[in-house]
């Protein structure tokens, strides 16, 4: 950025200009009157009026360059205030290149003052003779093309800093910074380390500000950069913080003031100090806001807030930190709850894909107990949906069970039995008739996964959804077994965020949708004898 902003363009203006002064005073020179006169003696013999003439319009410009910097860049901040957060206004203050630039102008202006207050001619003054500062002229002459130079680059790095992709890089990488400060013990006081967290905190809810605000104006590129920011903060402070003060995690002083935390209780803020979750469950409570902002003004960046709290699940599982776990599964709870009340069924529909990736994830690595418990609430949910009329919530957690049984056996994972019975399970709260004929979803994806053992050469398993499945009615049955036969291709004829359709099975699988269907009796399977048939008959 350095050399983009000012290298380039003060050596391409600055080049530019000398050359054409140079330039111009060679042609001067060649004229006849200025026979026998060099650039040099014009640049070096000044006289005390002279010198007068010149520093008395000097001092102006600088003045005049000094107060259309202040009231561009005024006008230009408060804009972007207003529109993404006022904080902006306090980083622009405090930033280092725009306090160098102002005092470059500054001292410009003072130093051509005084080198101007310096020049005396002379006898008049009662002086023995003149006093030209002609190095102080020089030197002012030198200011004043540096300021009328930078006028251009200077503009550029305004409009460059207040750019929203770079206010949010900004405040993100100073709130990693701030958060992962280390110091040995003893060498930071208590308030150096709460200055600290507010800070941190600060950030934080300088992002949320800035996504909130992005959501009213309709930005969504914005939003999403600002959500994705929030997140990577998280992910790149959970893998450090055992190599943190261990005051830092505790919630005392301005922090215990905060707004998310001073409405609660003594039990919940010694739970959150002594599981060193706090920095996690800010951020998290931020991008709650955006949801809920997001569930009624831009449903396009629920996605996003679900990809990022992923993400920090992920790193939390990286970095063998439980707790920071539970508080994601918390959060990820609080959206789908979210979701159910106001019958969201997108929101739900794409929360639950990022929560189903995260069960992987924790397969993957081995924490069977968190996955059986992620599972228990993908059955609640999903039995949660079903008397408000959203059904295909539920056959969308029972296809994402599916998914999760099926990597759970992939890999051997102790908890492999205990996600059978809760996918089981999952249709078991259905007793009215028009809530079990609507879950002939549920019934597709028990199927699928019975052909998923089948294929593993697990009868067994596969035998414990037939007997779930036996006593269902066989008209059920045979729609099921025919419709599941009829998908053939993975193409959604809608746009789907999943990519693909919950019923498809690759052809080699879909054969053992036959096999599994011989368990049950011919008489359930045998289309129904017509009654002008029986009589024909």
């Amino acid at each position: 950025m350095v050399r983009r902003i000012w290298l380039y363009p003060l050596s391409f203006l600055g080049g530019l200009s000398f050359a054409a002064v140079f330039l111009v005073h060679k042609l001067d020179l060649l004229r006849p009157e200025n026979h026998g006169l060099t650039l040099t003696q014009i640049l070096t013999h000044i006289s005390a009026a002279e010198a007068g003439q010149i520093m008395g319009g000097v001092g102006e410009v600088i003045a005049a360059i000094l107060g259309i910097v202040i009231t561009v860049a005024s006008i230009v901040v408060q804009l972007a205030a207003n529109r993404y957060t006022p904080r902006i206004t306090d980083m622009f203050v405090r930033d280092r290149t725009n306090l160098a630039v102002m005092a470059f102008f500054v001292l410009s202006a003072v130093f051509s003052l005084w080198v101007n207050f310096s020049i005396r001619e002379g006898e008049s003054n009662g002086m023995s003779q003149p006093f030209v500062p002609y190095y102080g002229v020089l030197a002012t002459m030198a200011l004043l093309s540096m300021s009328l130079l930078m006028m251009a680059p200077y503009f550029a790095y305004v409009f460059d800093f207040l750019e929203p992709d770079n206010v949010v890089g900004r405040i993100k990488a100073g709130a990693v910074a701030r958060a992962l400060q280390n110091r040995r013990l003893g060498q930071e006081d208590d308030r150096s380390v709460d200055e600290r967290r507010m800070l941190a905190l600060s950030s934080l809810e300088q992002l949320a500000d800035i996504a909130l605000n992005a959501i009213e104006q309709k930005d969504k590129g914005i939003a999403s950069k600002t959500v994705d920011s929030i997140g990577q903060m998280v992910v790149a402070y959970v893998p450090h913080k055992a190599d943190l003060d261990p005051r830092w995690f505790q919630i005392q002083g301005e922090l215990a003031r905060d707004a998310d935390f001073v409405s609660m209780n003594a039990e919940a803020l010694n739970k959150i100090s002594n599981t060193r979750t706090w920095l996690e469950y800010k951020a998290l409570r931020q991008l709650l806001l955006v949801y809920r902002e997001s569930l009624a003004t831009m449903p396009d960046l629920i996605t996003r807030v679900a990809i990022d709290t992923r993400y920090i699940g992920q790193a939390a599982i990286g970095a063998g930190d439980r707790d920071a776990l539970q508080v994601v599964v918390k959060f990820f709870n609080t959206y789908m709850r979210r979701a159910l009340n106001t019958k969201d069924v997108a929101a739900a529909y794409n929360v639950l894909n990022q929560y189903r990736y995260l069960a992987e994830e924790l397969l993957k690595s081995g924490w069977s107990k968190e996955v059986v418990a992620i599972a228990q609430h993908f059955k609640y949910y999903a039995q949660m949906a079903q008397p408000i009329g959203l059904s295909f919530l539920t056959e969308t957690v029972a296809f994402d069970l599916c998914e999760v049984n099926e990597v759970a056996y992939l890999l051997k994972s102790p908890a492999r039995d205990e996600l059978l019975r809760i996918f089981l399970e999952v249709d078991k709260e259905a007793e009215v008739e028009q809530q079990e004929s609507s879950l002939r979803g549920v019934r597709k994806a028990q199927v699928k996964l019975a052909t998923y053992y089948l294929q593993k050469g697990e009868s067994s398993l596969a035998r414990k959804i037939y007997r779930d499945m036996r006593d269902e009615r066989p008209d059920r049955l045979r729609s099921i077994r025919s419709e599941m036969l009829a998908v053939t291709s993975n193409e959604f004829w809608e746009i789907n965020d999943r990519g693909g359709v919950f019923e498809y099975m690759e052809p080699e699988r879909r054969q053992y949708i036959h096999r599994f269907f011989e368990w049950f009796p011919p008489s359930v399977l045998r289309p129904p004898i017509r009654e002008e048939e029986h009589t024909q008959d």
